[in-house]
């Protein structure tokens, strides 16, 4: 990671691409020009980079189709062309191969696993299941150095036989070799205990905010956090509306609170 923490990050979710079930016959180069615009206010604003994620395509299985995998790559190729500076994140949903694959064909600084790194979960398109060793496997394979970071039972999931969350995470990162973790509560206490709580267990361990930040609360999570992935409330509560650069700009102000604040010892 080329940045110190805590990182900001924005999530670039591009319109749902050709041959998705949603795609509304947008062509690649006209995602693409859209994609860099919003990447570029993001860049003039200040973020420390983005996590590019095809959210908008739909319904999602765990296996992204090929033609997924070609077009996130051209997306991010270019994103790393235009942005060589700024952190760059992959997440292919909900397929975590296809995002280190992906990863490691742009030059990214790291790869998002949300669904699903550990365990077993039921969503709309049935069971999903851990990816871990298979993810492994490839890295192995490939002498891969990306950072992998899962996420650790994601709250909008319904996971089976859920453990407490902070020993999930430990099984995330001692028993399945994550290099770190997004986690996040159903509220803003919550979070901070859950972070609190994986980092007494795993000292060292980039512990990134995954759901649920917002411009009111954005400031003491991340005098605990090592980063966030923003969307939701910088789009004004829907991903499907573009970039406020008011809030963006509200969002990122707190965040360099709370860093000056971790400087200053405060937090963790």
């Amino acid at each position: 990671m080329r940045k110190e923490y805590p990182l900001s990050l924005v999530m670039i979710q591009p319109d749902a691409m050709p041959g998705s079930y949603l795609g509304g016959g947008k062509t690649l180069n006209q995602i693409l020009e859209t994609v860099l615009a919003e990447a570029q206010m993001i860049a003039d604003m200040g973020f420390d980079g983005f996590i590019l994620q095809n959210m908008h395509d739909g319904p999602i299985g765990q296996t992204a189709r090929p033609e997924t995998i070609a077009f996130m790559t051209r997306l991010g190729v270019e994103l790393r062309r235009h942005f060589p500076e700024l952190v760059l994140g992959v997440l292919v949903n909900w397929d975590g191969l296809a995002s280190l694959a992906v990863a490691e064909a742009v030059e990214a600084d790291f790869v998002r696993v949300e669904h699903l790194y550990t365990g077993v979960s039921v969503g709309n398109t049935g069971f999903m299941f851990g990816q871990c060793e298979a993810i492994c496997n490839m890295r192995k394979r490939l002498g891969s150095g990306i950072p992998v970071f899962a996420d650790v039972q994601e709250v909008n999931s319904t996971y089976l036989a859920p453990k407490p969350k902070a020993q999930a995470a430990v099984d995330v990162v001692r028993g399945a070799f994550a290099d770190g973790v997004f986690v996040s509560g159903s509220n803003t206490a919550e979070s901070l205990q859950y972070v609190k709580e994986i980092k007494a267990l795993l000292p060292g361990v980039p512990v990134f905010l995954g759901g649920g930040a917002t411009g009111e609360n954005i400031r003491e999570l991340m005098t605990y956090y090592d980063g966030v992935s923003v969307a939701t409330w910088i789009k004004n509560g829907n991903m499907r509306n573009p970039i406020d650069k008011d809030r963006a700009q509200l969002f990122l102000s707190e965040i360099l609170a709370a860093k000056a604040a971790r400087e200053k010892g405060e937090g963790h």
